[in-house]
């Protein structure tokens, strides 16, 4: 075995310093096919034990063994080494600059409806206005019965109303056309006095660049022994100057007709035209000016109350509501209604708020 000895230690050697030389990962692979592949040297030794005579096979086997477990667990360990390094390589290649200033992304902005309704739930909530809620899908008797609304209406058609399928009883929900049923839900599930303004999605089948099928409101209600309709016209003159920001904004109602409401008025606010822009306010040289209808109200019908078991005759109070993005459109002067809804983000950037930004009086 003394010449096999020499043998294997030379080899040893001849490896290890292959081994030590591989500068990466294809260079190592050679040297590990050409010692331990099909053909290698290594694995030539282990096929020539079947040859040696019987006594001397085992110590042969054992010499062979050592070395195979000596030349793998060097290749393996510089298989690390060189994985260590290229991947440090590549790191140092690929390095951000963390000194870098950060881009300038624009901030995100405040959606104008978003502003718009906080700016009128502050408003309201100085004047003693709590905010009610309710859900999209409504009964018929909620969204239409209850407020005095006939089955001949228009607003009960197919072509103006979103219906749900029939249920097994025949009747059918709806998506609310307004947010008066949370004005009927809070009544029936409340004594009086009541005061709430509703702020909500409502729908109706309808799109153009004034009319969308998914829009916002903000209605207002409220019941006691005493309130009149001067307090209506108090309330919603101080709403309307304020939320525009004219001290001395001209109103006028103009009496209309609503089912559940009577009286029933419109409100209109002065506005000027001579620029050939709206202005909200007389800002006409001549200090003359157009009229524009802002919102509608009235006293609540005793037929409502009645179908929300309250007394009539003990009780009363006024209604009112205006769509939330017509009233964003006149104040911030945003041309087309769809746009709201349209995700843009540079018509977001132009019209958006800062999250900074105070609603309504509260920034005044």
């Amino acid at each position: 075995m003394s010449a096999q000895e020499v043998d294997r230690d030379k080899i040893r050697e001849q490896l290890l310093a292959e081994i030590a030389r591989a500068d990466d990962l294809e260079v190592l692979e050679d040297v590990r096919v050409a010692s331990l592949g099909r053909n290698g040297t290594i694995t030539s030794l282990m096929k020539s034990v079947g040859q040696l005579e019987p006594q001397e096979r085992k110590e042969a086997g054992r010499i062979f063994n050592s070395l195979k477990q000596e030349i793998t667990a060097a290749l393996a360990n510089k298989q690390e080494q060189l994985k260590a390094l290229q991947l440090s390589a590549r790191l140092a290649s690929e390095t951000v600059d963390i000194t870098l200033p950060v881009r300038q992304d624009p901030a995100g902005t405040i959606h104008p409806i978003s502003q718009t309704i906080d700016e009128m739930v502050t408003i309201f909530a100085q004047m003693g206005f709590v905010v009610a809620d309710g859900p999209h899908i409504e009964s018929d008797f909620n969204n239409f019965t209850a407020l005095n609304i006939p089955p001949e209406h228009p607003a009960r058609q197919e072509h103006d109303t979103f219906y749900l399928p029939e249920k097994e009883d025949g009747s059918r929900l709806v998506l609310r056309t307004h947010t008066s049923p949370v004005q009927i839900r809070t009544m029936v599930s409340q004594s009086p006095p009541i005061r709430i303004i509703v702020p909500g999605r409502t729908f109706r089948a309808d799109y153009d660049a004034t009319h969308s099928p998914m829009f916002h409101q903000i209605e207002g209600l409220v019941i006691d022994e005493e309130t009149h309709m001067g307090h209506l016209k108090g309330c919603l003159i101080d709403f309307c100057r304020n939320f525009f920001d004219v001290d001395d904004l001209p109103v006028r109602f103009r009496p209309s007709y609503f089912p559940f409401t009577e009286p029933s008025a419109e409100m209109d606010i002065g506005c000027s035209r001579d620029s050939g822009g709206l202005k909200i306010g007389r800002q006409g040289n001549s200090g003359a000016g157009d009229w524009l209808e802002i919102l509608g109200c009235g006293m609540v019908n005793p037929r409502v109350l009645q179908n929300c078991n309250i007394d009539p005759q003990r009780y009363q109070g006024f209604a009112f509501g205006l769509g939330i993005e017509r009233a964003a459109m006149l104040k911030y002067g945003i041309p087309d209604l769809r746009t709201f809804f349209e995700s843009d983000l540079r018509w977001l950037r132009h019209y958006g708020f800062s999250a900074l930004d105070m609603p309504g009086a509260v920034g005044a």
